[in-house]
């Protein structure tokens, strides 16, 4: 079934719901889990400020990111899970499908909240969508509604 499962965690409530899903399907299958926390790519380069690259507010988003992906990690170690986590800096997909590709998952699991309104949909566009395009795997979707 899957051996190796990578779940995209964000934090986020559609994150959670991910993590809850990926759990009770790791505890099935035996699977070993590893999280991934991406901060995108614009982030990097410009930072919050807009414009302009500073380094050490880089390092505050990535250190925030880092205690998201601890968060996550606890929460299935204390479920009797073996589970491991990164943080990884680019385009999300693109480096969430790397990653799949590096640990040869048999899954990837993320979350999704529908958008109410369709301007938030054309502006926030939908990881999930083009994850499932790009996956070398399976994506298992966790919707909240």
């Amino acid at each position: 079934m899957y051996r190796r499962i990578l779940l995209a965690y964000d934090g986020s409530e559609s994150g959670q719901k991910a993590l809850l899903d990926c759990q009770d399907l790791a505890q099935w299958s035996q699977s070993e889990l590893t999280l991934v926390a991406v901060m995108p790519l614009h982030m990097d380069l410009m930072g919050m400020g807009g414009g302009v690259y500073d380094p050490q507010l880089m390092e505050q988003e990535k250190a925030a990111l880092q205690d998201v992906l601890d968060d996550g990690l606890q929460r299935l170690q204390a479920a009797g899970h073996k589970a491991t986590g990164t943080v990884l800096v680019g385009e999300v997909v693109d480096e969430i499908t790397k990653h799949a590709r590096l640990i040869s998952a048999d899954l990837i699991v993320v979350g999704h909240r529908h958008l109410d309104s369709w301007a938030a949909r054309w502006w926030r566009g939908s990881i999930s969508k083009v994850l499932i395009e790009h996956a070398p795997c399976s994506v298992l979707v966790a919707i909240i509604r």
